[in-house]
């Protein structure tokens, strides 16, 4: 089957979050099940050319491409996806992508989706590669199934090709003002209220993406139902409702290449689930670099975030009096909202010993966190999947999570398990959205900590778990089946 991969980042090239590690591993796991698989990715001034062995295609040279009335010149350079045969096509426009961030809030952020997007099909086009489907994913790439079906539509090429919207966070859905229709060649009998391409008086690229796509799928089952609700959809349950037939989910997967605590190479001591010293030595590792005392008998409680309130910082900061109180010590990781990061500049500053704060982003001491700490907290609001919980399963540290989307799913609490006669429990969680349900989970944590021989217990329970990429890759095969059957 030939997949075309459509996405804005990419583990190694560009990243924000979770999507730049789905696409850099998932069609990895689909080459290796026979697939032919082509990414798409725009050129940002920030991916290194010499670094990751980009090159231009001369073949398909220049193409001009019309975004708001004036045309572009824009080129493809390529490479391989490391440790594959995946083929990267960088669309390189530097008037759009030349800007030093992925995401900007500049006021052309529409004109610079819309020329990634025509970018991506007119590639195709002078390839002459029909795609048996083409996977979309997030509001940057929801006029591509609107493209294929109506500006594009001219081109048999893609008279068999089905697109699978993937939505990795509905929260962000890409909205502009009317004038976007123009920008983007967007026929206006497609804007009136309540319409495919229109939102709350503006034009929403994800409203789009969901209006036109053959299939649409979440990265969790949880957050595949959650999101058909008011409470979780923002504002597009409605839309989700009529095509609720449509609406999939399928979890994350991991890649266990580079997050196992047996063969990460980024630790100064792997270990595993048969001997676990090597994560006592991470931990105290850990705690060194942030001149903060090491007892193995305190928990170390490790959070790897962005700092903004979807993340939970809210009920977070409300519990924080409390928390501090407990006899646990605390890491976090992370950039974001202001507040946040002055909250725990201030608190590091205030309480050295039990809490260490690394404002900003850095892959390494990721990595050792993860192994490092005792426990892992995701208090979120909402996750469609989450890949920090799984990843701490992996390495047995056991996660506290608010019990929605992808924590859902994948995190199972010890006390629930234990009180329904079961003993596979791997976490602690809670339901409500408030400050004390936090604490109260944590404490809970805490006081199971003390007893070795259980703790020990839920977190082979958790490192026992496989959420590798070929169950995930498996299904997403599925959806390709069943996406392509609609289209033909």
């Amino acid at each position: 089957m030939k997949i075309a991969f459509v996405s804005t980042e990419c583990v190694p090239y560009a990243k924000t979050g979770g999507l730049a590690d789905v696409a850099g591993a998932l069609p990895k796991a689909l080459e290796k099940m026979g697939c032919e698989v082509k990414i798409f990715l725009p050129k940002y001034s920030s991916i290194d050319e010499s670094t990751h062995g980009l090159r231009y295609n001369w073949a398909v040279g220049e193409m001009p491409i019309r975004v708001n009335g004036v045309v572009r010149s824009v080129h493809l350079e390529q490479s391989k996806l490391p440790g594959s045969n995946v083929e990267v096509n960088f669309i390189d426009c530097p008037h759009y992508f030349h800007r030093g961030r992925i995401y900007t809030n500049d006021i052309d952020e529409d004109e610079r989706f819309i020329l990634f997007s025509k970018g991506v099909i007119e590639t195709l086009q002078r390839f002459g590669w029909a795609p048996d489907v083409i996977q979309c994913n997030d509001w940057q790439t929801g006029l591509i199934p609107l493209y294929i079906k109506d500006n594009y539509n001219w081109d048999r090429l893609f008279d068999n090709t089905a697109t699978l919207f993937t939505i990795h966070n509905i929260g962000y859905q890409g909205r502009f003002s009317k004038s976007t229709l123009l920008a983007a060649e967007i026929s206006g009998d497609l804007y009136y209220p309540d319409g495919p391409v229109e939102f709350e008086d503006s034009v929403s690229f994800m409203k789009t993406g969901i209006a036109f796509s053959d299939l649409i799928n979440t990265v969790s089952n949880k957050y595949s139902h959650e999101i058909l609700t008011e409470e979780y959809g923002a504002g597009l349950h409605t839309i989700l409702r009529a095509r609720k037939e449509d609406v999939y989910g399928i979890l994350n997967g991991v890649d266990y290449t580079e997050w196992h605590p047996g063969v990460d190479r980024l630790l100064p001591f792997s270990y595993s689930k048969k001997d676990l010293s090597g994560k006592t030595k991470n931990k105290k590792f850990l705690l060194e670099h942030f001149n903060m005392p090491f007892d193995e008998n305190v928990p170390l409680i490790g959070m790897i975030s962005r700092l903004v309130q979807q993340k939970g910082f809210d009920i977070f900061a409300g519990a924080l009096e409390d928390l501090l109180n407990l006899n646990v010590q605390f890491l976090i990781l992370g950039s974001g909202e202001d507040r946040y990061e002055s909250l725990f500049r201030i608190v590091s500053q205030r309480f050295p010993q039990k809490v260490g704060a690394y404002i900003g982003f850095n892959n390494e001491l990721s990595h050792l966190i993860e192994a490092g700490a005792d426990m892992f907290l995701m208090p979120s609001r909402y996750e469609p999947c989450g890949l920090n919980q799984i990843y701490s399963l992996k390495y047995g540290t056991v996660p506290i999570v608010r019990k929605t989307g992808g924590l859902a799913d994948t995190v199972k609490d010890w006390d629930e398990e234990k009180h329904h006669g079961f003993d596979h429990g791997n976490g602690f969680s809670f339901y409500d959205y408030t400050s004390y349900a936090l604490y109260s989970s944590v404490e809970r944590a805490v006081n199971v900590f003390k007893h070795k021989d259980i703790w020990k217990k839920i977190q082979l329970n958790g490192m026992n778990l496989d959420f590798s990429w070929e169950k995930s890759a498996q299904k997403y095969m599925e959806l390709y089946k069943m996406a392509k059957e609609k289209r033909e």
